[in-house]
């Protein structure tokens, strides 16, 4: 884990690579949090995910209780969406490498019907 500064604003987020996020998705019950264009998504995404477009976050709507785990393709846009989120608050990772570096390390990329997806 690297702790580092995403937002420009002060705000400290860390960023995790996709094992780990695994990890702390499965030991936290954190929300892993895909923030992609909607054609990104429907190419591939992590199992469980969920999918809020960067441009449509409202960081408002989520409990402060519960760890978000944000991703995108590359971590640039997650990074802001992080940076958002633990400016309100929200205990957040992001992805370093974003879904990139997810189906790089070998982990499961699907489609919402459940079959094999692609990483655009």
């Amino acid at each position: 884990m690297i702790r580092s500064d995403n937002s420009g604003h002060g705000v400290n987020v860390i960023d995790i690579d996709p094992v780990a996020a695994t990890a702390v998705v499965a030991q936290s019950g954190a929300i892993l949090l895909d923030v992609r264009e909607d054609d990104e998504w429907a190419a591939g995404h992590a199992p469980g995910a969920v999918h809020v477009r960067l441009g449509d976050l409202a960081v408002g709507t989520f409990d402060s209780t519960v760890p978000v785990v944000a991703v995108c393709k590359s971590g640039r846009r997650s990074g802001a969406a992080a940076a958002q989120l633990a400016a309100v608050g929200v205990p957040v990772y992001n992805v370093h490498g974003g879904m990139t570096a997810w189906q790089h390390a070998g982990l499961h990329v699907i489609r919402d019907d459940g079959t094999p997806g692609a990483v655009i």
